[in-house]
Formats: C-alpha cells, structure tokens, sequence
C-alpha cells in the first residue's frame, strides 16, 4: 500500500484559513467598485430618500421614519457589497484562475467558505457605515434596535453572498455588478424593502414573501417595528440561502473540471 507524500497532503479544514481569508480581502478592497459599493451607495441612499424632516419627525414603533428608511438602506446596502464580494469570481474566471484550483488540494467546499466570509466582512462594514451616517442624519432607533436590526441586516445578508457567488459563476462577465446591480433593485422593490408590502396590496404582498429580499427585509425591520411573520421570513432567507450556496458549489465543481 503506498501513502500520500507529506508534500500533497491534504490541507486542514480543505483549505480554509485566515490567511486565505486576509489576501482575498486585500485583493477585494484594490477594487474601486467594491469600496463605492460597499462604503458610498448606502450612506447616499438614505441621505436621499430617509433624511428629511418630515421623516425624522413620524414615529415607526420605537423610533422614526427615518430610522425604518435606515435600516432598509442598510439591508440594502449589505445585499449590494455581500453581492458583490461574492461575485468577484467573475474576474478569477476570466483570468483562468478559478480552473487552476482544480489542481491543488483546495476543497470546493473551502472555496465557497472564503469567498462567503470574504462577502460578509464588507457586508459588515456597510451596514456600520450606514447606521453611522444615519445617527449623524437624524435617524432615531430604541438603543437595542440600534444593535439587533444592524446585526440581522448582517447576517441575513449571508443570502446574498451566496447568491453573488452563484452569479459569480454563473454569469460570464468581468462586470457582473453591472449587471446584477439594476436585478438587485428591482428584487428590492418585489420584496418590499423600499416600499412596504402592505401597501401595495394582497396579491403583490403574496408575491413578494417569495422572493429573496422579502425575508431579509422583514427579519432586520422587527427589532423596530415588531410586526411580520417571523417564522416565514426565517423560512424564506434560510431555504434562498442553501438553494444559492447549492448552486454556487455546483458551478464551481463545473467549472473547474474544464482543465
């Protein structure tokens, strides 16, 4: 029986380290794209649509309009920098780095692991950017809501780092933001994150729980709000979230069996 030589041994966890982790985000910040993705468009948004007066003086549950419109820009913002960590994997493929993998011990599944921790670091550091200019701006949230309705549009942005990775592989262009950018905001208004479901009537309301934006949206507006259905909101981010993350392994095993 022979053995594996020490030098093609099979690396711990498949591949998956913080040092992977450090040179793929100093390779994602070098992206100018990704910093006005990630830092500029949220803390824009809101000061355009959640900053006026009128918005800071209507009450939502604990705090203001203005604080209702922040957490959506802020679920907003991370869907679109999530998106876009995951879908840089457009550019690995065009330069012919992602086939080169398939000749080292690197597991799919580690793969998929960096590039989704990678995602949700610069989904975190939009979220903080947002909710930062919208306490300067007038944005009013009870102090827990400050912290819960910041960490679920986080975390529930995991949905769409999956999904820009699955698009990542998906799509054949180095500039797959441009195209999944104007996707994004039309998901946005399906889902209601920019306009209430509620308010558009039962059979758009019906609609929208089916869409990837719906649960998110939901689930990061309940510290504040504390009204939706929770469990299917968790339902709806939970089933979207396995269905991308699926997708995406499957086109990185296709597409790095093509050596």
């Amino acid at each position: 029986m022979t053995t594996m030589p020490r030098d093609r041994a099979l690396p711990r966890l498949g591949g998956f380290s913080l040092g992977m982790i450090g040179l793929e985000l100093r390779r994602l910040v070098r992206n100018r794209r990704t910093v006005i993705f990630t830092l500029v468009m949220p803390a824009v948004f809101y000061l355009l649509f959640g900053s006026s007066a009128d918005y800071r003086e209507q009450r939502v549950g604990g705090g203001n309009l203005a604080g209702f419109v922040l957490v959506s820009m802020a679920v907003y913002g991370a869907m679109l920098a999530t998106t876009s960590g995951g879908a840089m994997v457009s550019v690995e493929r065009a330069a012919g780095w992602s086939r080169q993998l398939r000749l080292t011990p690197l597991q799919p599944g580690a793969y998929i692991a960096v590039k989704l921790v990678l995602a949700m670091i610069i989904g975190l550091v939009s979220v903080v950017v947002a909710f930062t200019v919208g306490a300067v701006a007038g944005a009013r949230l009870p102090a827990t809501a400050w912290v819960a309705c910041g960490v679920l549009a986080w975390v529930c942005a995991l949905v769409f780092a999956a999904f820009g990775l699955f698009m990542g592989y998906l799509l054949p262009s180095e500039n797959v933001m441009q195209i999944l950018g104007p996707g994004l905001a039309v998901l946005s208004f399906a889902g209601g994150l920019f306009v209430p479901v509620d308010q558009l009537g039962t059979t758009f309301a019906r609609i929208a729980a089916f869409t990837p934006v719906y649960g998110v949206g939901q689930i990061a507006r309940y510290p504040l709000t504390h009204e939706g259905n929770l469990w299917l909101a968790a339902l709806n981010v939970a089933v979207w979230t396995a269905l991308f993350a699926a997708g995406a392994m499957w086109r990185f095993r296709k597409d790095t069996a093509r050596v």
